[in-house]
């Protein structure tokens, strides 16, 4: 290979690798992902920047934490439920699938998200698509802790359609990664194309059920197929 061919290989691997870099050294980096939130500049103890909740003191049940390099967003939920979302704009057919890691530390005792008097969850991602000016539809993945992987249920008057993608399991600390294609989903659940999105949102719980719920939520990623 001629040397001016391999120095423009060489900067080449050198610009991959620094695009990588920038995406996080704990992410697992992949070159048709682009970064969404990874928590990576928030303060540990704080809420993350960019991130809003309906209610004030909502903000009590999510903080940033650290752990071997890592910053990712720890939720607590004492017999109560409070939503945390990311307002962020993305066209869906170019990136259609929504990426992140996930793991529960402690299940809300007797939830099963089939019934509305016990839909509880140590874990929940929303993405939204904008349905009116104040609307919203939503899908919601989960992982519950008894229902079965593949389970769909509706929320919210049909606004909210959900799909278990984890069921169970002993929390033991290990990092699960997930990818879901939101296009896919979307035409399944609601039965139309999806829209422009509206963003994401985070969502552990345990109000209904009166006890305690806890997961964490790191390296949420934009995906092409």
């Amino acid at each position: 290979m001629p040397a001016a061919r391999r120095a423009v290989a060489g900067l080449s691997t050198v610009a991959a690798l620094t695009a990588a870099l920038a995406l996080g050294a704990t992410s697992p980096a992949r070159a048709d992902c682009v970064a969404l939130s990874d928590f990576g500049k928030d303060a540990p103890g704080s809420f993350p920047g960019g991130w809003r909740v309906q209610k004030e003191e909502a903000r009590s049940a999510y903080r940033v934490t650290a752990e071997g390099g890592l910053r990712f967003l720890r939720a607590v939920a004492k017999g109560t439920a409070a939503h945390a979302a990311l307002e962020r704009e993305w066209d869906p057919k170019e990136y259609p699938e929504l990426a992140w890691r996930w793991r529960p530390r402690v299940f809300p005792e007797g939830s099963d998200e089939r019934n509305s008097k016990t839909n509880d969850s140590a874990l929940g991602v929303y993405v939204a698509f904008p349905r009116a000016v104040m609307a919203v539809q939503s899908l919601k993945y989960v992982w519950s802790r008894v229902v079965p992987v593949g389970t769909q249920a509706s929320a919210s008057g049909g606004f909210t359609r959900m799909r278990v993608l984890r069921s169970g399991g002993d929390p033991n600390g290990k990092w699960v990664e997930e990818r879901v294609n939101v296009v896919e989903d979307y035409r399944k659940l609601f039965g139309s194309d999806p829209g422009q999105t509206r963003g994401i949102g985070v969502l552990t719980d345990a109000d209904d059920t009166k006890s305690t719920a806890e997961g964490d939520y790191a390296d949420f990623r934009l995906c092409r197929p």
